[in-house]
């Protein structure tokens, strides 16, 4: 077999198999971007909360979820919604980034409550947050949304209701104590397994 040689460059090995990665924690979220909305802002501040599971049930300690909402008036900070109607909150950003910790896996951003937006429909949806998340082993991010279980205005949501109903609590966070003065409410997301979260086509 023809090998390194005098004016032959050495043969070249195998490219490693990788999927997505490395992840480079400096580049995963600034100090600050997992607090959406200032101390001053109108509105209820409250605190969401998380785990990322893998397919087994272990942490995801190398994750990423990012946050997109409307403010508490159901206004998003976006050029495309141009209801000057609804205000557009100083101190509130409407996107949180989140790492996940090191090693439990859990994730935490502080925002607004948000309103009602509408469901292109007539209706209006239940407050929700839209979550990006990234994570080790995904090519592609995927999308979910979490809901609130004290919302009475869940059963009219139009999304939540296309969900299967063995599957709908997989979207909705739990309240549970206030931590620091701010409702706090617990969603974990399970990537893939048994407790599978729901995630979105968009």
């Amino acid at each position: 077999m023809a090998g390194a040689g005098p004016g032959r460059p050495a043969p070249l090995g195998q490219t490693p198999s990788q999927t997505l990665g490395p992840f480079f924690g400096m580049l995963l979220g600034r100090p600050g971007d997992a607090n959406m909305a200032d101390e001053s802002v109108a509105g209820e501040r409250i605190r969401v909360t998380g785990v990322v599971f893998d397919g087994h049930g272990a942490p995801i300690e190398d994750g990423l979820v990012e946050v997109w909402q409307a403010n508490s008036a159901g206004r998003y900070r976006h050029p495309v919604d141009d209801r000057d109607d609804l205000p557009l909150l100083d101190g509130f950003t409407g996107f949180g980034r989140c790492p996940t910790d090191h090693p439990t896996g859990s994730w935490s951003v502080v925002t607004l409550r948000p309103g009602q937006v509408p469901d292109g429909r007539g209706g209006l949806q239940a407050p929700h947050l839209n979550l990006v998340l990234q994570a080790r082993g995904m090519l592609d991010p995927v999308f979910t949304r979490v809901y609130f279980d004290d919302e009475l205005s869940n059963d009219d949501d139009l999304v939540l209701a296309g969900v299967p109903e063995q599957r709908r609590h997989t979207l909705v966070a739990s309240r549970g104590d206030d931590v620091d003065g701010l409702a706090t409410f617990h969603l974990d997301l399970h990537v893939q397994g048994e407790h599978e979260t729901v995630f979105f086509d968009v």
